[in-house]
């Protein structure tokens, strides 16, 4: 249905995350990837949702010179807040360990923007979730670190992972916004960007 829809595009993910490339397969969608890197800092004024907004802009300002006029970009950013922290990806398996021991026994916030841009349109969706988690012994964590290498996750750990059987004791919210793309907004968005 989306599909149809989106037919006179030519869909670009500005993502190598194997999440948000199953979400948008399973929409129907075909698409190509591209990697755009970019440096993830961000004004410290910046909070919420505007973090996430203006890093999933970036990407798409980054790649969009060279978009062409039947070309759809999509990028999207993920953050984890948290006793007014904000968790991006670990650098190494010991940030990994300190973000999931501080997770541990918390409620806290999985924020993901995604960025929509044509040659004369640019839209931002931003969606929130609330997670509670369980308290997390050390010898899970490290477990699950050790055979999940979380290091391309916003605030460690994918939710679809085993860490997300044992720890999730609820959530308020799309499941999918925790995975990086809140596929329910996006969905709509598109029917309605399209018409």
């Amino acid at each position: 249905m989306l599909a149809e829809k989106l037919k006179n595009y030519k869909i670009i993910l500005g993502s190598q995350s194997t999440r948000r490339k199953e979400l948008l397969k399973n929409l129907g969608l075909t698409f190509d990837t591209v990697t755009i890197d970019i440096d993830e800092d961000y004004p410290k004024y910046l909070h919420g949702n505007e973090i996430t907004s203006y890093l999933a802009k970036l990407k798409a300002d980054t790649y969009s010179e060279v978009l062409a006029d039947n070309e759809m970009l999509i990028t999207a950013d993920t953050i984890v807040r948290a006793a007014g922290k904000v968790l991006g990806k670990p650098k190494d398996s010991a940030e990994a360990k300190q973000m999931l021991l501080f997770l541990s026994e918390r409620l806290h916030e999985v924020i993901t923007s995604i960025c929509i841009k044509t040659k004369d349109k640019s839209i931002i969706i931003n969606d929130t979730t609330a997670v509670h988690f369980k308290k997390l012994t050390e010898e899970e964590i490290d477990y699950y670190i050790t055979k999940y290498k979380p290091y391309d996750k916003a605030g460690a750990y994918g939710i679809q992972e085993w860490i997300g059987y044992i720890a999730v004791n609820k959530i308020e919210g799309s499941f999918y916004t925790v995975m990086g793309f809140p596929v329910h907004k996006f969905y709509k968005e598109m029917m309605e960007f399209t018409s």
